[in-house]
């Protein structure tokens, strides 16, 4: 019998909380070494990201590597009522708000919104990732919703336990193009 998508969540989330601080650490930044050495990377001028919270892949570095080079960054605001994400350019952390338990968000008030036609490199988050590209994420569908015109290049940052042979995929869930491991970058068969 197949797993259903909130099996899976359930499992992956345990899994990831059982790595200890220094190995999620040392993981999170090959992670973020392997990704800012490719192409996509390099080329884009604008950077889609979300604020991770453990046991996500860390992106807090990846965010300060983006600031240096010169990148501009942007991170999602949540549109609970619309499930909409809002992206709106960070230029330091004090630009960010606690909305819930342990998640931030870009103040409306100090950031700026963008188009997704402006965002070169959307960093997709997700808890599980099939090798052709299909991903679970934590269940409101947010970024399947965004991804339907984005026309940028779309990635995702995985702990190689995440990675699946395959997961359940509906109609309405959107592909990535690659996903980066630790040492290792995947090239889907996005359509």
């Amino acid at each position: 019998m197949d797993k259903t998508k909130e099996l899976i969540r359930k499992e992956m989330k345990t899994c990831l909380k059982q790595l200890t601080k220094p190995v999620y650490e040392q993981k999170s930044y090959s992670i973020a070494e392997t990704l800012i050495k490719q192409p996509d990377w390099k080329n884009a001028q604008t950077i889609g990201i979300t604020l991770s919270v453990f046991p996500e892949v860390d992106t807090y570095f990846i965010i300060k590597q983006a600031w240096l080079e010169k990148k501009q960054v942007a991170v999602p605001r949540c549109i609970v009522q619309r499930r909409h994400l809002d992206f709106r350019l960070l230029c330091s952390f004090t630009q960010l708000e606690n909305v819930y338990i342990h998640l931030w968000e870009p103040q409306p008030a100090a950031t700026e919104s963008i188009e997704k036609k402006e965002i070169d490199l959307l960093i997709v988050p997700g808890l599980a990732f099939s090798l052709s590209g299909y991903r679970i994420g934590f269940g409101g569908g947010y970024y399947d919703r965004y991804l339907v015109d984005f026309p940028g290049k779309t990635l995702s940052l995985a702990f190689k336990e995440q990675l699946m042979d395959s997961i359940p995929a509906d109609p309405y869930d959107r592909k990535i193009q690659q996903i980066v491991t630790e040492g290792t970058i995947i090239q889907t068969d996005r359509e």
